[in-house]
């Protein structure tokens, strides 16, 4: 195992700088710190569905595409042209959820982690509704934690998406640039903090948006964001969103994700 006294410090710190300390309780958390993904707190998903984003990846439940790894969690990305029960996609990937193990309303989600570079890299880490009360996409919400496009390694993006079921749906968001250095270079820790009406966004422990105004076609606000919602954790390879990847783009590609913890309210 490895020593984690500077994380430890730094995820402090990051608490100190966005709340006070005193109101969080950690209440789940995973260092990765294990030989496998622990199963209790995790479900690979296995689909070439593309996501709905014309995504080029299947994903796959390999040790090649995800795994744990030297105190990380790793989702790789292939140009290996993998196929599952007859369908066969030219790149394959890993995606991880921690639906029905691990569903909250409210609370501070931390995650540090280390992306990949290249065009058409496009990992995230995310929320999605349990239970679709108000619907599908995106009647019920989605949070976007932390978005990243390879081709842009200073940058990342954080969203909100509710009002309607597609195509009238809404979205708004912001995103955060570094000033020095890129996301693809070290780790970097990205969080959120959700409560009643109010979801904050940080990176490295610095608060860059807040948002507090939504819609819901279903019901009144606060709604979709006032249900239990589980993580999502994905490296994607192309698609609208970054683009397909280039003769410049190189394979394979990791996300390297260190720990998340999850906080609620004392």
């Amino acid at each position: 195992m490895r020593i984690r006294l500077s994380f430890l410090l730094l995820s402090i710190f990051c608490v100190h700088t966005s709340a006070n300390a005193d109101e969080w309780k950690l209440v789940w958390q995973d260092e990765f710190d294990g030989k496998s993904l622990n199963y209790q707190q995790w479900e690979t998903e296995v689909n070439a569905f593309g996501g709905g984003n014309q995504e080029l990846q299947i994903f796959t439940d390999r040790p090649k595409n995800v795994r744990v790894q030297d105190g990380n969690l790793v989702l790789e990305a292939h140009q290996d042209n993998a196929g599952i029960a007859g369908t066969v996609r030219e790149y394959s990937s890993g995606r991880v959820r921690s639906k029905h193990r691990g569903d909250w309303k409210y609370g501070r989600f931390e995650i540090r982690a280390k992306l990949p570079a290249g065009q058409g890299m496009w990992p995230a880490i995310w929320m999605l509704p349990t239970d679709e009360k108000y619907g599908t996409w995106a009647s019920s919400g989605e949070i976007d934690i932390m978005e990243f496009k390879g081709q842009e390694p200073k940058t990342v993006l954080g969203t909100l998406h509710y009002g309607g079921q597609w195509p009238q749906n809404a979205y708004s968001g912001d995103q955060f640039e570094l000033k020095q250095g890129s996301f693809t270079e070290e780790f970097h820790t990205f969080a959120i903090e959700w409560q009643e009406g109010e979801i904050r966004w940080y990176v490295d422990g610095e608060l860059y948006q807040t948002q507090s105004k939504w819609h819901s076609a279903a019901a009144e606000y606060p709604a979709p964001f006032d249900q239990r919602f589980h993580l999502v954790m994905n490296l994607s390879v192309g698609g609208q969103f970054v683009g397909n990847p280039n003769d410049s783009t190189q394979f394979p590609a990791q996300f390297l994700v260190d720990y998340v913890r999850v906080y609620q309210k004392r």
